[in-house]
């Protein structure tokens, strides 16, 4: 039953305050009428006895205290959907904006869906492609997963983000694989070029995209990502589809949530944003992962996987947002303002970047059995090439040994080769892994102490039966000794058959 009422008592920002109402629930969708007509909607955010605060998802410009009519519909916000929501575009509260033909509904859906329980998930260990190797490579992505963009305001994370809606896939089930791109308080200019690519790539018949732009309304761009995710369970645990949710910027969101609790003048936390700020952020990244089914053992087919975009305010990593989000989700994927500066796309740091689920979703009968130690060998190569470049503007590259040298000439290729890769540029698993040991032959093969000599004689090229397990004579294992490995070098040039680790 509707029930209407002309009680409005204060106006403050997006908020109406009415005074009389009963039974009221907290959520609950209604509808402004103003005097001209206008129809508006908005939803309860508090309730105490007869009062009833209620925030309109248009503003509350024009409204009339005497004149305007409110109705309580008697349920939340709710999303229609169906298996035509692929390859549609929607605003934030889930109605379509492409001129294409209305949304005949299979069921509506309450937009404010629960985090999935801890008891009913399966942990993650399947890889998703993403065609980058700075991600694929080393800070691997796995199915159930949530793995956040942390950026900075100026870097690519939007040319990021698209390429990866565009590329991901989980191999071997591509058909069964859809992307939801939840875009908030982004510029008209934006959301072009998130339109304008999926169409001209022809991704767009497996994306449902949903946009709020800058100018629309605050209330909207909360209700946004919660549309978006609703959409993804709807495909992933009722069409048993495999579900990527990219959601950007968070710090937009996070934004309009300080907007409104200012308005409810309600006691502020770290720099201003809610003191519920992370549990509001935890009821959108806990609506991921993968669910058991109801017999013992069984996995339910779809699975929903997440990554958050977000913009650290001055680059700051304490920033309540990246902190708050780095205690919720699985890792962080970290852009970086100095490699930008180079000319790098994507500019991935990969030192302090962090997937924690990598291992259980790399290796053999997933990616490759030589995987995880190539990773961790490029992770600690890399580390040490940023060493001796702080030792060379200490001391000078004279002072540098020729193990340091080939360490600094392979931080600097890894940059170009490795990280640095096209818009366009769609790299599995396994060109990844051979741009990985192509790199490694820039170093001294008594350097690469973090792979078993098995993969080395296996992968690295150059690396012949005759090289690297034959018998070789003591110029061979001199110059192995000295780590005499030029880039290109084959086996039988060095003759280096001395290994460590």
């Amino acid at each position: 039953m509707v029930t209407e009422y002309s009680t409005i008592g204060e106006i403050a920002g997006p908020l109406i305050l009415l005074d009389g109402v009963d039974h009221a629930t907290y959520e609950e969708l209604v509808e402004v009428e103003l005097p001209d007509g206008e129809l508006r909607r908005g939803k309860v955010l508090e309730v105490d006895r007869s009062k009833v605060l209620v925030q309109l998802f248009e503003g509350t410009r024009g409204v009339d205290i005497a004149k305007t009519k409110v109705r309580f519909l008697g349920r939340g916000l709710e999303l229609s959907v169906s298996p035509d929501i692929l390859g549609r575009i929607f605003n934030g509260l889930g109605m379509p904006i492409d001129d294409g033909p209305k949304i005949i509904p299979e069921k509506r859906l309450d937009i404010n869906g629960s985090p999935i329980n801890p008891y009913a998930r399966i942990y993650p260990k399947e890889f998703i492609q993403t065609g980058i190797s700075a991600i694929d490579g080393l800070n691997t992505l796995v199915r159930g997963q949530k793995l956040p963009i942390f950026s900075g305001f100026g870097l690519p994370h939007s040319e990021l983000a698209a390429q990866i809606a565009r590329q991901a896939t989980v191999p071997g089930a591509e058909s069964a694989f859809a992307i939801v791109f939840a875009a908030m308080g982004i510029t008209f200019e934006e959301a072009n070029y998130f339109i304008r690519d999926f169409q001209e790539t022809g991704a767009m018949e497996r994306v449902v995209l949903f946009i709020n732009l800058a100018n629309d309304p605050t209330i909207e761009r909360i209700a946004t990502p919660r549309a978006a995710l609703t959409a993804a369970e709807y495909l992933a645990f009722e069409r048993g589809m495999h579900v990527l949710v990219i959601m950007t910027d968070i710090t937009n969101y996070c934004e309009a949530l300080r907007e409104v609790s200012v308005a409810r003048k309600e006691i502020p936390g770290r720099r201003g944003y809610p003191g519920y700020l992370y549990t509001d952020l935890a009821t959108m990244y806990e609506r991921a992962g993968l669910l058991k089914g109801e017999k013992k053992g069984e996995v339910l087919e779809g699975s929903i996987t997440q990554i958050p975009v977000l913009s650290m305010p001055d680059d700051d990593k304490t920033h309540p947002i990246p902190d708050l989000t780095g205690y919720i989700t699985e890792g962080q994927i970290i852009l970086d303002r100095v490699l930008h500066r180079k000319g790098i796309y994507p500019p991935i740091n990969v030192l302090p970047s962090l997937s924690r689920l990598r291992d259980k979703g790399i290796g053999d009968g997933r990616t490759r059995d030589d995987h995880a130690q190539v990773a961790n060998q490029l992770f600690s190569s890399y580390a040490r090439s940023k060493e001796v470049e702080e030792l060379a503007v200490v001391l000078g590259e004279a002072a540098l040994t020729e193990a340091d040298r080939s360490f600094m000439a392979f931080g600097d290729s890894f940059e170009r080769q490795f990280v640095q890769q096209a818009l366009d540029e769609n790299r599995t698993i396994e060109e990844t892994l051979e741009i990985s040991w192509k790199l490694l032959t820039m170093i001294p093969r008594t350097e690469i102490k973090r792979i078993r000599d098995e993969f080395i004689d296996r992968y690295l090229p150059g690396e012949g039966k005759a090289g690297a397990g034959g018998a070789a004579g003591p110029e061979g294992e001199a110059a192995a000794d000295r780590g005499d490995r030029r880039p290109g070098a084959g086996a039988g040039e060095t003759g280096d058959k001395k290994t460590e680790g």
